[in-house]
């Protein structure tokens, strides 16, 4: 379209709105940068409007505008001779006088216009004269060109004619198509020299794809023109509408009534459209329909590919300020790299705001150094990858001594070769690998799996390589079976053979020399083909192409690494009215050994500071005897490397650890890496703190909490490394000579990682058996980098899952995304520290629902003594207990009505007798119709059966739920029955279909079966 004509005032019926138009508007519109004013020709007017669009001529060539005209072609007077001559080129319209009853003995008369038929065979020959004639009589009068209205109406072949009668005598005449056409309407006009065709903006929502659609599709057509319309141009949209109609297409129709209530939008509109016109080529969306702020893109070539430049739009639709869009988003859709379109690009927009940015393509980019081709030639032809399992970082994986590590990798090579593949595996103490042959699935991937015995560290590593002998029989059995096999193939197998007698030596060579006489005769295919002969060529191969991946370490250790039922208690509650002994929790021990549990864990049994000790409930007023907290670690009677002398002699102690063997039992000590004021490192080793400039020190905070009882190390003080970090290392191996292998570690999280991941890895290489629990409630990151230092087991959020998806998305991330390699999750369902709301508030059906939750949703469970008594009591507003253990005795009458001992006595002797409850590995989490029941199962290793778990999440309420069986992991149909044993209840049935119900209740608030088809359960 001629770039004069891309601004254009509308102005309707030439006779309504004659006496409207003045020099000073035109001349304005003009100014603003209009070229051309579109008036309407009346219906049916024939020649009298000839006076009319004279004076509008004079009109706007006085102000410099040209005069454009709104006409319908197809519409002629009743009384043109044509509609008399050819009536069947005409639709005629009849109307009665309203004023006149109607009678049906006489014709209406004709009234109104006669619509030619310009898509009829005959248009051409007939009407095509007269209406060139009357056109070029308004281009005579001064009339620059026309916007053919209802264009659908005329043929595109009686268009293409009527446009050459026109520009052969005026070739400056411009013809406009449209308003209204259809996508398929336009689209057949493509190929006629039209100056322009009428987008659909006017009916556009300023969201939906189709507009963008449109300009990609009728763009080779003709250049778009863009006419907002109805509540488009209301007082509070046109300035956003005239915008995007200028920045959507090659040019905009702008009311003339729009112009006079508010010329500066007006001329911003001419502005966007003369900024868009260095964009006419491809236009695409870079952002979807559904928000608030439409984008897209706009190039100055046919393709955005090669566009050197383009223009981005944001058009905000709402009437309230909106962010911009994601510009990791729009950058990567946009089709072509370009320089920044801004600082202030992506700002968040004004309402209605219409915001155009310009880049350049930006340079790609080159490099100096190009890759060396003798490099290339030795790369590997080979490729191992993914193998798994894995930990990135170099760390190890982790399972538990017997537990069957099954070795996966992607292995495949260029061509048809064919490959062999070995799973090399060894104790990190021997020198030689272990050899397993690995086996291939499909899509190129291949598995083995070994098994390590000795607890410690292991490696393994996958080694692939060209098998060409065994490509070679694979080929030549398949020729021989076609019948195609030729003597050069025999050839071909025993020039294999020589190949590898030649470099062979020994015995070896011995045979491969006789295998290769033997072969002589190029017609032995038995030979060719015989399993001694590849028994032979495989100890010969020279694996060309050799590849090894990796080594990845593993760390087996023992089974209570990945299943324990632990069980707290603090010593010093073990007796009524006086302060306990060890020998008052020997005393218990057949009493946490009798509810199943296997750990017996102890906060820290060191000395405790009497500077700023703590009183009830975390009061800075103790009262004297009051017993302090036992974090707060140091006293004149020593430090971690003692016992607090209230609880007993380190014989004492010695005598609990073998009593808890005879009751099979091991005792768990709390490493907390922390100091009361009173510890003697203070005074021995003041370099291992960080001091304030007055002398003083600050005590330790995880706020909200406050420990003015405590200080903390610094493992980077001045004297710290090597002696602090030595120091601690020596405690633990000190505890490990008394007895203790498991060791729950006080917020490891803050203290430094390499400490751990050295001091861990020193003990453990000593003591494979030794156990780490990280005490670290923080950040997934951290919590599984500690993992991957060294820690076995982890304290987790489960203490406040307890809801069903938040539940079912924890669990899968943990069972399938990379912590199922090294991160071991240790659900305790209460601490000393953590008194959860749903424990507050959940009565003893809370009680037992996180009980069962705990048990067997992981094969790690912990219990801190009183919840078994269903112990709540909270401080007010906190997740604390009230009258903590922590600040002072607490002696309990075990025997309290309402207590939960046979629920967790149970779900022990279930974790017991079944291993499939032994790991959160296998959970598998099924159907149950309602957000309130929680439904999962624990299959055994051999698929022979598995556990299901059916749980309330509602302590108050009965639940009701459909739920679905999985016969399907049995392979049985959905109809097939299934046989059932309730665990908790001690009774067996059958279940018939895949589709069953089940209520429970406060009371009842869980279910435990396992099935198994048949009778088998």
């Amino acid at each position: 379209m001629p770039s004069s004509l891309s601004c254009i005032l509308s102005v309707g019926d030439v006779s309504a709105d004659q006496d409207r138009i003045n020099d000073r508007v035109l001349t304005a519109a003009a100014k603003a940068g209009y070229q051309a004013v579109l008036w309407q020709v009346p219906a049916g007017s024939g020649g009298s409007t000839d006076s009319l669009i004279g004076a509008a001529q004079s009109v706007c060539a006085a102000a410099g505008l040209a005069l454009l005209l709104d006409i319908n072609i197809s519409d002629f007077p009743v009384a043109h001779p044509l509609v008399a001559q050819e009536p069947a080129l005409f639709a005629m319209r009849r109307a009665a006088d309203p004023e006149r009853p109607v009678d049906p003995r006489t014709p209406t008369a004709m009234s109104g216009e006669a619509l030619a038929r310009l898509r009829s065979d005959d248009a051409t020959r007939v009407l095509l004269a007269p209406i060139a004639e009357q056109l070029l009589g308004f281009v005579a009068a001064g009339v620059r060109g026309f916007r053919l209205l209802h264009a659908e109406r005329i043929a595109p072949e009686f268009l293409a004619a009527l446009i050459a009668r026109l520009r052969a005598q005026d070739e400056a005449v411009v013809v406009i198509a449209g308003p209204g056409l259809s996508r398929e309407a336009a689209r057949a006009l493509r190929g006629l020299p039209l100056d322009g065709i009428m987008s659909s903006f006017g009916w556009w929502d300023m969201r939906a794809a189709w507009l963008v659609e449109e300009r990609e599709d009728l763009r080779s057509v003709a250049p778009l023109l863009a006419e907002p319309r109805g509540a488009q141009l209301s007082q509070a949209n046109a300035a956003r509408s005239l915008l995007a109609a200028a920045v959507s297409a090659d040019g905009i129709i702008v009311p003339l009534d729009v112009f006079e209530r508010d010329p500066a939008i007006a001329g911003r509109a001419v502005a966007a459209v003369q900024a868009v016109a260095a964009f006419g080529g491809e236009m695409r969306r870079v952002g979807g329909s559904g928000g608030a702020v439409t984008a897209w893109l706009r190039a100055d070539c046919r393709d955005v590919r090669r566009a050197e430049a383009a223009l981005l739009t944001f058009v905000n639709t709402s009437s309230e300020g909106r962010p911009a869009p994601d510009p990791a988003i729009v950058l990567q859709t946009i089709g072509a790299a370009f320089e920044s379109f801004g600082a202030d690009a992506f700002e968040p927009l004004d309402a209605g705001e219409v915001r155009m940015l310009t880049a350049k393509r930006g340079a790609a980019i080159a490099l100096d150094v190009m890759p060396d081709l003798a490099a290339a030639a030795q790369a590997p032809r080979l490729v191992v990858e993914d193998v798994i399992p894995h930990v990135d970082g170099g760390f190890p994986v982790k399972r538990v001594t017997g537990e069957a590590v099954m070795v996966e990798a992607t292995i495949f090579a260029d061509g048809h070769e064919q490959l062999a593949a070995e799973l090399l595996w060894r104790c990190a103490d021997e020198a030689d690998w272990t050899i397993v042959p690995l086996e291939e699935r499909p899509n190129y991937r291949w598995h083995a799996q070994f098994v390590p015995l000795r607890l410690g560290r292991h490696e393994f590593a996958v080694e692939a390589w060209l098998d060409r002998f065994g490509g070679f029989t694979r080929d030549f059995r398949k020729k021989l079976d076609a019948g195609v096999a030729q003597t050069v193939d025999h050839a071909e197998g025993r020039l294999l053979v020589e190949q590898a007698r030649d470099r062979t030596t020994g015995a070896l060579q011995v045979e491969l020399t006789r295998l290769a006489d033997a072969l002589a005769r190029d017609d032995d295919a038995l030979l060719l083909l015989s399993d001694d002969l590849a028994a032979v060529m495989q100890q010969a191969d020279d694996r060309p192409h050799r590849l090894r991946s990796a080594v990845q370490p593993l760390d087996a250790e023992r089974l209570a690494a990945r299943y324990s039922s632990w069980y707290e208690l603090f010593p010093r509650s073990q007796a009524a009215g006086r302060h306990g002994t060890f020998a008052d929790v020997i005393e218990r021990l057949p009493a946490v050994r009798d509810m199943g549990f296997d750990t017996l864990y102890f906060p820290p049994i060191h000395p405790i500071g009497t500077t700023n000790r703590k009183g009830p409930n975390n009061t800075l007023t103790p009262a004297p005897g009051d017993p302090g907290s036992p974090y707060a670690i140091g006293a004149a009677a020593g430090g971690h490397d003692a016992i607090h002398p209230e609880l007993g002699s380190l014989d004492d102690f010695l005598a609990l650890i073998d009593a808890a063997h005879e009751h099979g039992l091991e005792i768990a000590l709390d490493f907390a890496i922390q100091c009361s004021p009173d510890h003697p490192w203070l005074k021995e080793h003041p370099g291992w703190f960080a001091w304030r400039p007055d002398g003083s020190m600050k005590y330790a905070e995880n706020p909200p909490k406050k420990y003015q009882d405590i200080v903390n190390v610094d493992f980077y003080g001045p004297d710290a490394v090597p002696g602090l970090w030595t120091e601690l290392r020596d405690i633990i191996l000190l505890w490990v000579e008394r007895g203790v292998k498991t060791f729950r570690v006080d917020n490891p999280h803050t203290k430094t990682l390499p400490f751990w991941e050295w001091m861990i890895g020193d003990v453990r290489g000593r003591h494979p058996e030794v156990i780490f629990l990280a005490e670290a409630f923080t950040k997934p990151a951290m919590m599984y980098r500690l993992a991957k230092v060294g820690f076995s087991q982890s304290y987790t959020y489960f203490t406040w899952r307890d809801r069903k998806a938040e539940l079912i998305e924890y669990i899968t991330e943990l069972t399938t995304t990379a912590p199922k390699e090294f991160y071991r999750p240790h659900f305790f369902v209460n601490t000393p520290d953590i008194n959860p709301i749903f424990l507050q508030t959940s009565g003893r059906p809370g009680f037992r629902i996180r009980a069962v939750l705990a048990a067997t949703l992981s094969g790690l469970f912990g219990v801190y003594s009183g919840f078994e008594l269903c112990e709540a009591a909270p401080i007010p507003g906190k997740e604390e207990y009230l009258d903590s253990e922590k600040f002072e005795l607490r002696p309990r009458d075990w025997n309290t009505p309402g207590n939960i001992i046979a629920d967790i006595t149970m779900l022990n002797r279930l974790r017991r007798a079944h291993p499939a409850l032994q790991t959160h590995l296998n959970t598998r989490f099924y159907a149950a119709y309602n957000d309130n029941i929680l439904y999962y199962a624990k299959p055994s290793l051999d698929g022979a059966d598995m556990i299901l778990v059916m749980v309330s999440l509602d302590p108050h309420n009965p639940q009701e739920a459909d739920f679905e069986v999985p016969l399907w992991e049995f392979g049985l149909s959905d109809t097939a029955g299934i046989a059932v044993e309730d665990l908790a209840e001690g009774y067996r049935f059958d279940w018939h279909g895949k589709t069953q119900h089940i209520r429970l209740t406060p009371d009842q608030p869980y279910r435990l079966w396992r099935i198994a088809p048949g009778d088998k359960a």
